[in-house]
């Protein structure tokens, strides 16, 4: 298997999970917490969406899908590239408000398409790429990579568990 097969494989799989964490939900339901300040369905895909929108969007240095089209307008925000749900406190969280769980699709699946795109094209040699001297050590490229999809899918777990305890 090259590299690009199993990153294509690696991130196939996320799209399955979001669908089955919120398919057939109303929008009440989406937006349902267990508790005060804890994450509902909709904002936990809406932010594993937006992170992996913002990660390869950046390593693409394009804009982000959230940017291009009406897809903010659809969970209740403004188009802010920098809102991706890191540091949302209860207020943020409630406020992620997902018109249906099709808003939801629909942006996962551009975001997706634009990253099975991406993926398709490197080489090994491509993930060894330092892509943020931010951190000790540098991030490279693969290590991007996996982050996105380890992220996404905890978090497309996480709202599956969630969907397990609406009332």
């Amino acid at each position: 298997m090259d590299v690009n097969d199993l990153l294509i494989e690696l991130f196939d799989r996320i799209p399955d999970e979001v669908r089955v964490a919120a398919e057939g939900l109303t929008p009440e339901q989406l937006r349902w917490a267990p508790a005060e300040g804890a994450n509902s369905v909709g904002w936990l895909i809406w932010h594993l969406t937006r992170v992996q929108d913002h990660h390869v969007s950046e390593l693409l240095d394009a804009d982000q899908v959230y940017l291009t089209g009406d897809f903010a307008g659809r969970f209740g925000r403004k188009a802010d590239p920098s809102d991706t749900g890191y540091g949302h406190g209860p207020a943020d969280i409630a406020a992620v408000r997902p018109e249906s769980a099709q808003a939801l699709f629909d942006y996962y699946d551009a975001v997706h398409a634009r990253t099975r795109s991406y993926v398709s094209g490197l080489t090994a040699a491509d993930l060894d790429a330092v892509v943020d001297e931010r951190w000790d050590p540098p991030v490279t490229l693969g290590v991007r990579l996996v982050s996105v999809a380890d992220d996404d899918s905890q978090h497309a777990g996480q709202a599956a568990y969630v969907r397990g305890l609406l009332p």
